[in-house]
């Protein structure tokens, strides 16, 4: 996906994400986030975005801690508000350095803008959930496929891996966008793109397989052993 479409991406996800938060009220249970709220929910992205924020104006990372949400529901609507505003401005050429705790990634702003595209939708859909919304929003499946993408080669590789006794090989099919990774699980070591018989196989449209990678309700079809879906879950 271009540059461009990622920063459409979060204003739109974003604008969906406030408008359910709105409706539900910050009361609202969020069932896909245990012991969340709308209102923490709310927080929490803002707060991220105030981070990134940071993250754009300081590329060596040597002061980019985040900052501290308002309580009041109105007020944290509107730094929210204020957050995003500067953030995505801040994106505006994805090739400004920029500094992201993931080496994975490069660093740079173009990097921030698929990472927080993907925020948003995921946490979009944790607001609609909270709002009970019918029907609920099916992502385009090349911004779906571009999610899966980057969970499976970017941000699940990433973590610690050292006590991992998980092995095998784990296949992940969008049947939509004839998109696949190949996982393989080896014990103390990251996952690695791999060949072979899968013992685990997520599979469906790449809408479904998008929330069921991320931890969100999905008809996707997991077939296999799903004891493997643990090591690959959303952090």
């Amino acid at each position: 996906m271009r540059h461009d479409e990622f920063l459409t991406a979060i204003r739109t996800q974003c604008d969906a994400l406030r408008s359910a938060a709105l409706a539900a009220g910050p009361e609202a249970d969020v069932p896909t986030c245990p012991r969340w709220t709308v209102s923490r929910l709310v927080g929490h992205i803002a707060r991220v975005q105030s981070w990134v924020v940071k993250a754009l104006a300081d590329p060596g990372g040597r002061d980019v801690t985040p900052d501290r949400p308002p309580a009041d529901w109105a007020e944290l609507v509107d730094w929210w508000d204020a957050q995003r505003t500067t953030m995505v401005d801040g994106m505006a050429d994805p090739e400004a350095p920029a500094w992201l705790p993931f080496a994975s990634y490069p660093q740079l702003a173009g990097s921030w803008a698929r990472r927080q595209a993907h925020e948003a939708a995921i946490h979009r859909l944790d607001a609609e959930h909270a709002l009970a919304l019918s029907p609920p929003v099916e992502f385009d499946a090349e911004f779906a496929s571009d999610g899966i993408d980057e969970l499976i080669t970017m941000m699940v590789p990433r973590g610690d891996w050292s006590n991992s006794s998980f092995e095998g090989t784990v296949l992940v099919r969008a049947t939509d966008t004839d998109r696949s990774w190949t996982v393989r699980l080896s014990p103390g070591v990251p996952p690695s793109p791999g060949a072979g018989s899968p013992d685990l196989t997520i599979e469906g449209p790449a809408d479904a397989v998008y929330r069921q990678v991320w931890g969100r309700p999905s008809l996707a079809v997991v077939t296999g052993d799903v004891a493997m879906l643990e090591p690959l879950a959303s952090p």
